[in-house]
């Protein structure tokens, strides 16, 4: 799955292909298995498509691979009208037979939903968006009431379904692939060599180099799209904005904010910038003592300058956060108070709680560059700085990115640094996934923290349609945080698109990834 420096040279001048600049490589080209932004931006929008979409200006949600849908009056079923004529791709080793029909989303859910299922364990077996938000366990059933007619029926209403399947992790599989992938014994083959209906197909990989597509010359969609999109791999912000100088690439991914105003000088440059759907924060892990003490943490919280951490790492594209939601949310709560910077009290606290001078403890710092957290290494030195003010004494942790998030999951941080980007504008979005009990498992709750009181606020929510009732408990849920502590809020970031004035149609996605679909390059 190789090809040539010269090729992917010759590509920079190709009007016929468009080169992004992403920051590292995908673990899979399945985004059910991954919540990892590099694995959805390479995957979900440019090799599959799901039931459902997003209207990216209203945050509606909008048909795709089905047309329409009804909801019984006591909103457990729902009842989708799939797209008839939507082809799969045809790549190297398969060549489809059949269109996308009903089978193929029996398919892609069960396999998330159903532990027996043949593709259940495949690829390690863990669906973390979707197993932290309990989906498997909410979904009584999925019927096939034709080729083109699907029933889903659900134990209890939940109003966030429908928001859900719209996410980039409700992807559809083709079914026919995964069978004969079975009958060639090479069924992980699905999630690296994968077949979509999306925009693009999966040409090559080669790991921390690059990724091409080709286009789906049969997309269903009438958009623009180029022949060959290639994602040029490259780590390094300051690399990744020279290319972007030199035209070696179109548009880059997550442009520094120390770089904004560099960007903004060029002529031939654009720079697009939306309030962010998302949260930077420092989780504490709660399984460990004494980490799971409320007091504890609230005394770390007073310990740092929150207001100095936003400064030096966002460069004021930033706010200050005061719930786990931006301020963009209807579930946000202005009134809720932030702990001010108090490292006297801070101090005495811990003392108090028998954390003595010279205690150790460790700050995890992601390796990779998020919008939700720009510099996580830099913001754990100068929080090992402020606690070392209170007598603490901080190492700081940090792995290669798979690893580091393998070892989230197996809680043996004490504490890290990390964040949220929404994959959808209903709240729980971020509070099932962030910090409810089923989350633990899934790996999406770096905190570990299990609380009945917090899941009670968070699953009430859900059984109201209307947004006063819903929002009565999540303000329940806010204040109970606030208490608890659990993590704490830093900041929500703004996003930024940075890209070649001949790139036409690039816009920022609110909620997950980047889009290549009706993108075109002018010539």
């Amino acid at each position: 799955m190789l090809c040539g420096c010269d090729e992917l040279t010759a590509s920079y001048t190709d009007p016929n292909s468009l080169i992004y600049c992403s920051e590292g490589s995908p673990a899979n080209f399945n985004p059910q298995l991954d919540t990892s932004g590099t694995t959805v931006d390479a995957s979900s929008h440019q090799i599959y498509d799901r039931l459902l979409d997003f209207d990216p200006v209203t945050g509606d949600v909008v048909p795709a691979l089905a047309t329409s849908w009804s909801v019984s009056k006591d909103g457990k079923t729902y009842t989708f009208q799939l797209r008839k004529g939507v082809s799969f791709h045809q790549t190297k080793t398969f060549t489809p037979k059949r269109k996308f029909n009903a089978d193929d989303v029996l398919f892609s859910f069960n396999r998330w939903r159903l532990k027996d299922h043949a593709y259940n364990r495949v690829s390690g077996g863990k669906y973390p968006y979707t197993d932290s938000l309990g989906l498997d366990k909410l979904i009584k059933d999925i019927k096939r009431l034709n080729g083109y007619r699907v029933e889903i029926t659900l134990h209890n209403r939940e109003s966030s379904f429908l928001a859900n399947l719209a996410t980039d992790f409700a992807v559809i599989l083709s079914a026919e692939y995964a069978d004969v992938l079975i009958s060639r014994n090479q069924k992980e083959l699905i999630d690296q060599q994968p077949v979509g209906t999306g925009p693009y197909k999966l040409l090559s990989f080669h790991q921390d180099r690059y990724i091409k597509y080709n286009m789906h010359p049969d997309y269903w969609r009438d958009i623009d799209l180029v022949d060959k999109l290639i994602f040029d791999i490259t780590p390094s912000s300051s690399l990744r904005l020279a290319k972007l100088l030199t035209s070696e690439c179109d548009a880059i991914a997550l442009p520094a904010h120390s770089e904004l105003e560099v960007i903004l000088q060029q002529k031939q440059l654009e720079l697009d910038e939306r309030p962010g759907l998302n949260v930077g924060f420092w989780a504490f892990n709660t399984s460990k003592p004494p980490f799971d003490n409320p007091q504890v943490r609230k005394a770390l919280a007073l310990a740092i300058d929150r207001n100095a951490l936003i400064e030096a790492i966002y460069f004021n594209t930033a706010i200050p956060a005061k719930n786990i939601v931006p301020p963009t949310s209807w579930a946000y709560q202005s009134e809720i108070k932030s702990l001010a910077f108090n490292p006297i009290t801070a101090r005495k606290i811990l003392r108090e709680q028998g954390i003595e001078e010279g205690f150790t403890m460790t700050v995890w710092a992601m390796p990779v560059e998020r919008t939700y957290n720009p510099n996580a290494l830099k913001m754990a030195e100068l929080i090992r700085a402020y606690l070392q003010q209170v007598g603490i004494t901080v190492n700081i942790v940090s792995f290669e990115w798979s690893i580091f998030r393998e070892y989230l999951t197996q809680g043996l941080h004490d504490s890290v640094l990390i964040g949220w980007s929404a994959d959808n504008g209903d709240p729980d979005n971020f509070y099932r996934p962030l910090l409810s009990c089923d989350a633990i498992q899934s790996g999406t709750n770096r905190a570990m923290w299990c609380s009945a009181e917090y899941d009670k606020f968070i699953n009430q929510a859900l059984q109201y349609a209307d947004i006063p009732d819903r929002a009565y408990f999540y303000g329940k849920a806010n204040e109970f945080l606030a208490k608890e502590m659990p993590l704490i809020p830093i900041a929500h970031a703004s996003q930024y698109q940075a890209y070649n004035k001949n790139v036409a149609g690039l816009v920022i996605n609110p909620y997950g990834g980047i889009r290549f679909g009706g993108v075109k390059k002018l010539k």
